[in-house]
């Protein structure tokens, strides 16, 4: 059977994304080997050992640097290895009012793309109504509502949001809050290095003009400077866009079917929609965890199960 699938996978070509993941990944090592370079080893570093207002400034820019390194290359490999989220083996709908067991299953993922072979179909057993219920034919297996097939890894993902190149994974319900804590530490990392570069790449110039200073350390800082402009701009967009995304319940998937519908219904305000991604728990909601109590009332965080509201009718 997967051999079969494979054959009429119309995106398989696109396996050949997994080699280029892996530069993407050796490229985000390297921007932060040379982010480092530049601002702890050429700018601020050797302040530490001057004295005075600057020492202090030069201590906070490096542990505010370090701290936010640290935290972001946590949600990074969080994103990279953390399962997002495979439906188990014979999933069934809970009948309404109940809640099912929820199974763990962990597959390694790779890459996503949306495929469209999958049907939708209802059924009812004895009193108890069994919601509408979407199968996967290259799967063959029934889908969780707001699940989608990869077509690269061959395999549905719950609750997926995107493929991500960048983490060589794709972004589902039980990685989504890595992935957003990943972008957000990396935003603020390179906030924090553009404004400590800035003196120094304007000091470049005239090194530059006098031929003063190590080029090494010139070309570093400069190069450190302009990726890491760059990278804030284009970091900002998505950090707006899936702020938007999470405070209305919607995955970057679903923007398109959310306009077609007239109320969307699995928007339950904005704080409920922060906790179906991040938990309840304040104390876990900037580390790439989930405490044992949202693990267990927060059915949402394991992709199968959501609650929806109430005015409207699903």
């Amino acid at each position: 059977m997967g051999d079969c699938c494979r054959d009429a996978q119309p995106f398989r070509l696109c396996s050949g994304l997994r080699f280029l993941g892996y530069i993407m990944i050796l490229l985000v090592f390297a921007i932060v080997a040379v982010s480092y370079y530049a601002v702890i080893v050429v700018a601020w570093g050797p302040q530490l050992l001057h004295g005075g207002l600057l020492s202090i400034l030069a201590f906070v820019i490096v542990l505010l640097f370090h701290l936010l390194l640290v935290l972001l290359l946590w949600s990074y490999f969080m994103v990279v290895f953390h399962d997002p989220g495979a439906v188990p083996v014979g999933w069934q709908p809970a009948l309404k009012g109940t809640y099912s067991a929820l199974e763990n299953s962990v597959i390694l993922a790779d890459h996503i793309a949306i495929d469209a072979g999958e049907s939708d179909f209802s059924s009812a057993e004895g009193s108890g109504r069994r919601p509408s219920i979407r199968y996967c034919s290259h799967c063959q297996n029934n889908k969780p509502p707001r699940c989608h097939h990869c077509s690269v890894c061959q395999r549905c993902v719950l609750k997926m949001d995107h493929h991500c190149v960048w983490v060589v994974n794709c972004v589902g319900a039980r990685n989504y809050k890595f992935f957003l804590l990943f972008l957000f530490y990396t935003f603020l990392e390179t906030i924090l290095d553009s404004l400590a570069l800035l003196p120094h790449f304007i000091k470049f110039f005239g090194d530059a003009r006098n031929h003063s200073g190590s080029p090494g350390n010139l070309a570093v800082t400069f190069l450190s400077f302009v990726l890491n402009v760059a990278f804030a701009l284009s970091l900002l967009c998505f950090v707006v866009m899936h702020t938007s995304l999470v405070l209305s319940n919607t995955t970057t998937i679903e923007v398109y079917e959310k306009k077609k519908a007239v109320e969307w219904k699995y928007d339950l305000g904005k704080r409920k929609n922060f906790e179906q991604v991040f938990g309840s728990n304040k104390l876990f909601w900037f580390f790439p965890l989930f405490s044992k109590n949202d693990l267990h009332d927060v059915p949402a965080l394991h992709g199968l199960d959501f609650p929806t509201r109430s005015d409207i009718e699903v």
